[in-house]
């Protein structure tokens, strides 16, 4: 079995909670993108705006992976950046593991309106590879890419 552990070091266990999600069916550039954009949130705060990009009523920006990706309104008045997205497949991951760490942060005796995201991170999981049959007997191959997500939510 391989040993997992999270790419950031904490120093008071106490404060914290954690949580992870590994090997997600979604896309490491969609997850990536709404990473960056909750990134420094408070809790609530990040649960409500994922919320809201799961019905598409706020777009996520796009600033790595943005070629031909259009400008959505609203988004260079509040990000400073005209670029976006809305995804809505990594969006639902992502609120299951907000919530997640929500549940852990109040098992653990957390005050969850405090919470703050202090570290959150995408990082590239499994890769299944298939075969696709073409015509005259030959066949390409098809990846699927996996994600992992992890999150690390402290009270202040």
């Amino acid at each position: 079995m391989p040993v997992w552990h999270y790419s950031y070091k904490v120093r008071d266990e106490a404060k914290i909670a954690k949580a992870v999600i590994r090997d997600v069916d979604t896309s490491l550039k969609d997850m990536r993108e709404i990473v960056n954009a909750v990134k420094g949130m408070k809790l609530d705060d990040a649960i409500e705006y994922v919320k809201r990009v799961i019905e598409l009523k706020e777009p996520v920006p796009f600033r790595r992976y943005k070629g031909k990706v259009s400008h959505k309104r609203g988004l260079a008045s509040k990000w400073k950046w005209p670029i976006g997205r809305y995804p809505v497949k990594a969006a639902k991951y992502l609120l299951q593991l907000l919530e997640n760490v929500k549940n852990n942060a109040e098992n653990k005796g957390l005050d969850t309106a405090k919470l703050v995201i202090e570290h959150i991170a995408a990082h590239k999981g499994l890769t299944l590879k298939r075969w696709m049959p073409r015509a005259f007997g030959r066949s390409t191959q098809k990846f699927d890419r996996r994600c992992s997500v992890e999150v690390i939510v402290r009270e202040v």
